[in-house]
């Protein structure tokens, strides 16, 4: 985006730190990883990654960024502001964030008195200075500013002149954005607009430049100020620039989406939430359903039209990489968004899908599915084919063949959105250009639990028997559970006929149950990610016994990362 785009929004993802506070979901280093490269190529201006130095996970993650650095987003640090009564720059956590190398940083800083008082157990005044030396020290060392409100719409309420000193003490000391926080969730719609539009009247902001005129903030940390995006300077305490507006709800009333549409609505013009809406609590503004709200509905521009295109890809992808199930009934992204089922309802949209869609569905990336009809996802299937170099045609049976198998295998708890090495293993079976490369004649896995010194730990061995052009192989190895004993096995009973799979090994392995109804019987779907070091592939296996299903996926991972190898060696050799 630039100033000259209309009716820019800043989309603001916090997904890899706020998102991350909710209950059940852990992510590790190369889960934050995928995510963030996901939301870089959807188009999302602004990630926060974590807050450095409040765990190592968060450390390692900036870190690893630095050297593959995202291609389009600024990744973004966060942090409070310095602890009362020590200066910023003796606070050890802000050399941390310093440390993080990011150009950008979010602070957080006390609106609500209550907290100040109740929660910091410091002075009101004490805060502001706060405040005042954290953004000033951080603008000092080349970083530049956005500043969160925590709790602002209750402080705003309970003390409005304190709470706007807060706001004044940060526009001043060079913040160049202010996001309004509900961090409890509790205010409602028509409160949001009135807070906003006092705010803007009372610290004499110009709405009509929240989107469009004044300074741009330039996705390109390397882009010397070129009046687009002056450097934020202070006069007699003032800005030179107004900051510019965001806001940042929680949904703990259902709200959360209509408050930041309210705020957008007002003058606001930097949106932070959450992919699915994830968040400690009940969640944080879901980014799925403000993303083509603002831009479809309202008419403000937050990313290229194909991105957007690819936010149902994007959703379902980060649900399985957090291994939480995708919530079939959510708006836009949903599997179910723009299914029709009723008889009425499917005669009138074969004849003008705008009686029961409010919005296209590829413009977002989903699709309309008739539930009666074996004609759906076809289209999806020649898309996909090609994206793999499949050249398929509708009236190929191979097609239909892959279409088929596809619904069979879903309807069987197979999901291939974050399984597309599984999914293009499927479609060359059905081409007939599947090798394989070995036959399994059975595998027995055997788990001891010992008692260690201090803790229980469990040992595995598993015995494996396979068939490699023609030649019995019997081999046995332990692992520190039953799959890893498993992949062990399997590789060293390959490894002297494929000597690349030597450099293969699983970098993640998830669980998914069911049909929890079902109890310990229950059927699992099991998702491993597999690498060479160079490459990434998930393959996924559905059994209900969970062996079977970690043995399936590990052997998928194996199989197509032969594939690759295969793929790389001939275009050496047509090149050469």
């Amino acid at each position: 985006m630039t100033a000259q785009t209309p009716n820019p929004i800043w989309i603001y993802d916090t997904t890899l730190r706020d998102g991350s506070q909710r209950e059940g979901l852990s992510l590790s280093i190369e889960d934050k990883l995928r995510i963030a490269r996901q939301l870089d190529q959807l188009g999302i201006p602004f990630i926060e990654g974590g807050w450095p130095g409040a765990n190592p996970k968060d450390v390692q993650f900036f870190w690893r960024l630095k050297e593959e650095p995202l291609t389009q987003a600024e990744i973004v640090a966060f942090c409070s502001t310095r602890r009362p009564h020590k200066t910023a720059a003796e606070d050890p956590m802000l050399q941390a964030i310093l440390a993080a190398g990011t150009h950008w940083v979010t602070i957080f800083g006390k609106s609500w008195d209550l907290h100040v008082t109740e929660g910091l157990g410091t002075t009101l005044d004490e805060n502001l200075e706060m405040i005042r030396d954290t953004i000033e020290y951080l603008r000092s060392q080349g970083r530049r500013v956005i500043y969160d409100a925590e709790h602002w719409f209750d402080g705003y309420k309970n003390n409005p002149d304190y709470a706007l000193k807060t706001l004044k003490t940060a526009m001043d000391a060079g913040a160049e954005w202010l996001v309004f926080c509900d961090t409890n969730g509790g205010t409602l719609p028509h409160e949001i607009g009135q807070i906003v539009r006092d705010v803007i009247e009372r610290l004499e902001l110009n709405p009509e430049n929240q989107g469009r005129a004044g300074f741009e903030p330039t996705l390109s940390p390397t882009t010397e100020p070129d009046g687009l995006n002056p450097p934020l300077q202070t006069r007699h305490g003032a800005s030179l620039h107004s900051p510019r507006l965001g806001i940042h709800t929680h949904n703990d009333s259902d709200t959360a989406v209509a408050n930041a549409l309210m705020s957008v609505v007002e003058g606001v013009c930097m949106v932070q939430g959450t992919m699915n809406g994830y968040g400690e609590r009940c969640g944080n503004a879901n980014l799925c359903s403000l993303i083509p709200n603002l831009q479809l509905k309202l008419g403000y521009h937050c990313m290229q039209e194909e991105q957007l295109a690819t936010l149902t890809q994007v959703s379902r992808s980060i649900s399985e990489i957090v291994n939480l199930a995708p919530d079939d009934h959510a708006a836009f992204v949903g599997r179910s968004a723009f299914a029709h089922k009723g008889g009425i309802h499917v005669s009138a949209v074969e004849r003008n899908p705008l009686t029961y869609e409010h919005i296209p569905p590829q413009q977002v990336g989903n699709q309309r599915r008739i539930v009666i009809s074996d004609q759906s996802g076809l289209s999806n299937v020649l898309a996909k084919a090609k994206s793999f170099g499949h050249e398929l045609h509708k009236q190929d049976a191979a097609c239909r063949q892959i279409l088929g198998r596809l619904k069979e295998l879903e309807n069987e708890g197979y999901q291939f959105e974050a399984a597309e090495a599984s999914f293009d293993l499927l479609m060359r079976d059905a081409l007939g250009q599947k090798q394989q490369h070995f036959e399994l004649k059975g595998f027995q896995v055997h788990s001891d639990m010992l008692q260690g010194i201090d803790t229980p730990y469990s040992n595995a061995m598993a015995t494996i028997k396979v068939t490699v052009n023609g030649e019995d192989i019997l081999e046995v190895a332990e692992g520190n559970g039953p799959v890893s004993a498993l992949d062990a096995a399997l590789r060293k009973a390959l490894v002297r006929f494929y000597p690349e799979i030597g450099t293969f090994y699983l970098t993640d392995y998830k669980v998914r149950i069911l049909d929890g109804a079902a109890g310990t019987s229950a059927k699992t779907r099991v998702l491993v990610e597999s690498s060479n070091g160079k490459q990434r592939w998930t393959t996924v296996g559905v059994s209900a016994n969970i062996l079977e299903a970690s043995y399936q996926a590990v052997v998928e991972g194996i199989e197509y990362g032969l594939l690759l190898q295969s793929a790389v060696k001939t275009a050496v050799e047509q090149n050469v």
